[in-house]
């Protein structure tokens, strides 16, 4: 029990924080032999997630459930990795996805990926800017977000980036994170870059790689 409360934790605080949960939970399960650490022990602690975010963000999705627009293009963004994430899951490819040398080096691309995106300062917003062709985007990039290593947070605020969405605007697209880190973080990316979170996946992935071929 005192197992999965400390993972509970774990998977609040690097939920939405662009250091994917999903590698971390893997790690830390394996690093101490806890052994129930399947995909279904995964999705209960984002559950936690979830509902921290009604919380947080009950307002916006008051709004969004309003806006049919807005609804309709995350629900587009939403399905490449509905579909992708049960076809994985039925023919248990998933599985081979989640070894340590994949997320040592998922978590060094992709954190490169997310510094070479936050490098650019634009201004495109949600409310303005956001279209289907660039929902449709989004949708594949999180794609990748399966594989553990990538971050989903990450990945979308990569994509966001590269589409000309201000910092701010890109992790709102994210939407599904822990209450406390909410909080902090958004008020982090008002006034800082992500930077911090490259350095952070170059270092541990790099460490995983030393582990995997020493």
């Amino acid at each position: 029990m005192y197992m999965i409360f400390f993972l509970s934790l774990v998977q609040g605080v690097t939920e939405f924080i662009p250091i994917s949960s999903s590698s971390h939970l893997i790690i830390l399960s394996r690093y101490f032999d806890f052994t129930n650490n399947g995909i279904l022990l995964d999705v209960s602690l984002h559950i936690g997630s979830f509902f921290a975010v009604i919380t947080f963000f009950y307002k916006d999705l008051i709004n969004f459930f309003q806006n049919k627009g807005l609804f309709l293009k995350i629900t587009i963004a939403s399905l490449p990795v509905i579909l992708v994430g049960f076809f994985l899951i039925q023919s248990n490819l998933i599985i081979y996805l989640r070894s340590v040398e994949i997320i040592a080096w998922m978590t060094i691309f992709f954190g490169i990926l997310l510094y070479v995106s936050d490098k650019r300062e634009l201004q495109n917003r949600i409310d303005n800017n956001l279209n289907y062709k660039s929902s449709l985007i989004i949708g594949l990039f999180q794609v990748l977000s399966l594989i553990p290593g990538v971050s989903r947070s990450g990945i979308t605020i990569t994509a966001g980036r590269l589409l000309k969405f201000k910092r701010y605007d890109t992790a709102k697209i994210s939407f599904l994170f822990s209450l406390i880190t909410i909080k902090f973080f958004l008020q982090f990316l008002k006034k800082f870059n992500l930077t911090i979170f490259v350095c952070y996946r170059l270092i541990l992935g790099t460490i995983l790689l030393i582990i995997v071929y020493l």
